[in-house]
């Protein structure tokens, strides 16, 4: 049991529905479903009574929804008073994030840092990963989020996910009704990747080497002229499904799982130790690390988190 439950709980009750509940809550409905059957499977009891017009409280439901209000609104409180007297972080921090992700996580991102942190000045690079990492390393970055990073001298890290590869192409493309292709029959396809040094394209290369596969791939180092290709051309792309998120919510892309085997890859929050804004660096890279599990939580990063016990750090 945690405090997200109780506030999804609290909201589902509010509202009367889980369907309102989702919109409000900006959390999937299956996701949001889950979670209430993982707190009610906890306590061993029904808290919601389920029918046609939406959801009541059960007796216990009721009990738990008086008890659930009141540790939230306490856990609240102390986060307001917590910060308030603490020194708050300030100043400009520059953060890293790859093209694949910077999209998706930039905005959300700015708007956790203006509620929790208003004085911290936010300065985002865009670009490879590579070219993050060097930056890095360098101290000429605060904070970064890398794929597969490899422990460093002068940053510190936490592995935040795993993303696996997924096929993108148009809706009526001839391979659209298929649930899932596998790897090894990819690059017979025409296929746009990003070029070296790109991650993607180390990653790719290596697993195609490990599985005996041959690579074969136009390179495209720009996403809008990616996104083009795909969309208006028999072009195909490979990527996880985070990068084309929009596309795929607007239907011009469809995303099909790759198979036997699934490449992936790791991401990390890294830190730099060389930074100037100690207290800055580190409370954007933990509202980062939020932000992103929030996301795959809601169902709006289609990642695996990693597992607290198991998270690497250095």
């Amino acid at each position: 049991m945690d405090i997200k439950q109780m506030k999804y709980f609290i909201q589902i009750a509010d509202s009367g529905n889980f369907s309102r509940a989702s919109e409000i809550l900006h959390v999937a409905q299956p996701s949001l479903s889950q979670q209430i059957k993982n707190l009610e499977e906890e306590l061993g009891v029904a808290l919601l009574a389920r029918h046609a017009r939406g959801v009541t409280l059960t007796e216990l439901g009721k009990e738990f929804y008086t008890r659930a209000q009141r540790i939230v609104q306490e856990v609240e409180h102390t986060k307001d008073v917590i910060w308030e007297k603490s020194a708050n972080p300030a100043g400009r921090v520059s953060v890293g994030l790859p093209t694949s992700a910077c999209r998706g996580l930039s905005f959300p991102l700015f708007e956790a840092l203006n509620k929790r942190f208003p004085n911290i000045k936010l300065h985002i690079v865009e670009a490879m990963t590579a070219y993050l990492d060097d930056l890095i390393q360098v101290g000429r970055l605060d904070v970064a989020l890398l794929y597969n990073h490899k422990a460093y001298e002068h940053v510190s890290w936490t592995e935040m996910l795993t993303e696996d590869f997924m096929l993108f192409m148009r809706p009526d493309a001839p391979l659209s009704h298929l649930a899932s292709i596998p790897f090894q029959d990819v690059f017979e396809l025409p296929i746009v990747l990003p070029g070296r040094p790109n991650m993607m394209n180390t990653v790719m290369k290596q697993f195609a080497a490990r599985h005996d596969v041959s690579f074969k791939a136009l390179d495209c180092d720009s996403l809008p002229a990616t996104v083009k290709m795909v969309c208006e051309s028999r072009y195909m792309a490979i990527m996880p499904s985070f990068a084309f998120s929009e596309e795929i919510e607007r239907g011009v892309m469809i995303a099909i799982p790759i198979v036997d085997p699934t490449p992936s890859w790791r991401l990390s929050v890294v830190v730099s130790k060389l930074t100037l804004n100690v207290r800055g660096s580190q409370a954007v890279a933990e509202t980062m690390a939020d932000v992103m599990a929030s996301l795959v939580e809601a169902g709006k990063w289609q990642a695996r988190l990693s597992n607290p016990e198991n998270t690497k750090r250095s």
